[in-house]
């Protein structure tokens, strides 16, 4: 801790500031998964920006479980044979709920990846709750190469065009290098139409505070 302010890169400080602005909660979606997730999003919005807005951390997105995300998970958890016996990337993890549910379905090698310090302190803490392990990292990813062969899991990541075209580069390496790439959105701003197939979709409760509708239909696309 310095000046007052949490330290994100203070591991022990990272999961107090989770411990105490978050609660245990299960996904609609995704129910056999329990994460700290915050019940409201202004106070931890808030409570984010002021401990943490000098030091320009991201907002707080591993505080939810987005739409993608669960959708995704839940595919993963129904077919539990894509990640059995795999080497698995969950790319730009959040509360690291992608990478619990391939750890779920049998997969022998979990790495949650975010840039934001908190994200992967809360994919820890997770984990742990849920009984599984993790491997975490910061690197930026997206800027490296892909692993050979892996099964590669991307939950709501094109809210932003600079990430989108960074996330589909990297998808179309991957798919070079072997991988299995395996999305989930609700067709988001930049959302490439006409580049995945897709495979399930499902209604997905949210919240309000974060989403235009309480109930949002999203798909599992495949890369």
């Amino acid at each position: 801790m310095t000046s007052g302010k949490l330290d994100p890169s203070d591991t022990r400080a990272a999961e107090r500031f989770i411990l105490e602005n978050t609660k245990p909660l299960a996904p609609p979606l995704v129910p056999e998964i329990t994460l700290r997730l915050a019940e409201e999003s202004l106070p931890i919005w808030q409570k984010t920006e002021d401990e943490l807005g000098e030091l320009n951390v991201p907002p707080p997105y591993w505080a939810f479980a987005w739409a993608g995300g669960q959708a995704v998970s839940r595919y993963m958890l129904d077919n539990p044979g894509i990640c059995r016996d795999q080497a698995v990337l969950d790319l730009g993890c959040g509360s690291g709920m992608s990478a619990i549910a391939a750890a779920m379905s049998g997969a022998t090698r979990v790495t949650a990846a975010d840039i934001d310090q908190l994200a992967l302190a809360a994919c820890t803490l997770n984990a742990a709750s849920n009984g599984v392990a993790l491997e975490t990292t910061s690197r930026d990813l997206l800027s490296s190469p892909p692993p050979n062969g892996a099964v590669i899991i991307v939950g709501d990541l094109f809210y932003e065009r600079q990430l989108a075209d960074r996330v589909l580069r990297f998808i179309a390496t991957a798919k070079e290098a072997g991988c299995s790439v395996y999305i989930g959105d609700p067709r988001r701003s930049y959302f490439p139409e006409g580049k995945f197939t897709p495979l399930a979709e499902y209604q997905v409760p949210v919240t309000r505070e974060l989403e235009d509708y309480e109930i949002k239909r999203t798909t599992v696309w495949r890369a």
